[in-house]
């Protein structure tokens, strides 16, 4: 059982989300920033995340995956893709850790069903529509979560750290006792407790981490993530302006129907490339197909 219909319950949070190191050293002013203050960079944040994930459906990356059971002693399986963005979804095509193909006729087929993808998702018929109108949907009620991070939780400024040049503001997060709920999700947000680091200068949220504090049922009585789950993200300015993930983790404990599950998965993102829309990506990969059938010397 993939972990993205739990995150989302339990820490879509600012949608926020390699390790952080320890602060170097104590920043030269850890001066308690004032509420006016603090609201404006918790809108900010929120503003750039959107932000950050609208752009996130134009840029490619490499994603390794380790991931084990709990309990298993032998190493991690561990899987290597590139992760393209083709329209109404993402492509992952299995590499090496240089992010080159391990088998180039394996390869050079899953490049073929991304490009036959890709010139599916430029068309403008009636099932693209409907497949749009779709997305739009998802991104829509993705805002408006986080939208709701902004109301749900209480920020309580804790200190400054350094990250190598950058200064981070680091805030404890925890549910507010006010908040109505509008959803399953935004109704999650009440089992869980938090750390946050911002970069103040930015306005851009660096990491997060969340436990969860007690049982959350998903999917109403289908599954259910066990009190003790956690969840990390990390995120860099990968691209001038735009923060991306570059480390997650993931350990949650739970069941589905009457069937336990543990998911322990670490998550790195590297090799950040703007591959842009369809159009763009298509002409992009079929650059790279006929390079492959060159090499190949076939058709």
């Amino acid at each position: 059982m993939r972990p993205f219909t739990l995150i989302r319950a339990a820490a879509i949070l600012l949608k926020c989300v390699t390790v952080m190191s320890p602060a170097q050293q104590v920043p030269a002013t850890n001066a308690l920033p004032t509420e006016a203050e603090k609201g404006s960079l918790l809108d900010r944040v929120i503003a750039n995340q959107k932000k950050n994930d609208e752009a996130q459906t134009i840029y490619e990356r490499l994603e390794k995956v380790e991931s084990r059971k709990s309990g298993q002693s032998a190493p991690p399986e561990i899987k290597i893709s590139r992760a393209i963005p083709a329209g109404t979804g993402i492509d992952r095509i299995v590499v090496g850790p240089d992010g080159k193909p391990l088998d180039v006729v394996a390869y050079r087929v899953e490049m073929e069903k991304l490009e036959r993808s890709l010139l599916w998702a430029s068309g403008d018929g009636r099932s693209q529509r409907e497949a749009y109108d779709k997305i739009a949907k998802k991104v829509k009620d993705r805002n408006e979560v986080i939208d709701a991070t902004r109301t749900a939780f209480l920020y309580t400024f804790v200190s400054r750290e350094l990250r190598a040049d950058r200064i981070l503001a680091k805030y404890h997060m925890e549910p507010n006792p006010a908040f109505k709920p509008t959803s399953r999700t935004t109704a999650a947000f009440a089992r869980v407790r938090g750390l946050l680091w911002i970069d103040e200068a930015a306005a851009q949220l660096a990491r997060v981490e969340v436990e969860v504090t007690d049982d959350i049922s998903v999917g109403g009585f289908l599954a259910k993530v066990y009190k003790g789950s956690h969840l990390m993200q990390e995120r860099y300015e990968m691209v001038p302006g735009l923060w991306f993930a570059s480390y997650a983790q993931y350990d949650f404990d739970g069941r589905r129907l009457f069937v336990s599950f543990s998911i322990h998965e670490r998550t790195f993102y590297s090799q950040y490339r703007r591959i842009g829309p369809p159009k763009e990506a298509l002409a992009d990969i079929r650059a790279e197909l006929s390079k492959l059938k060159a090499a190949a010397g076939g058709p």
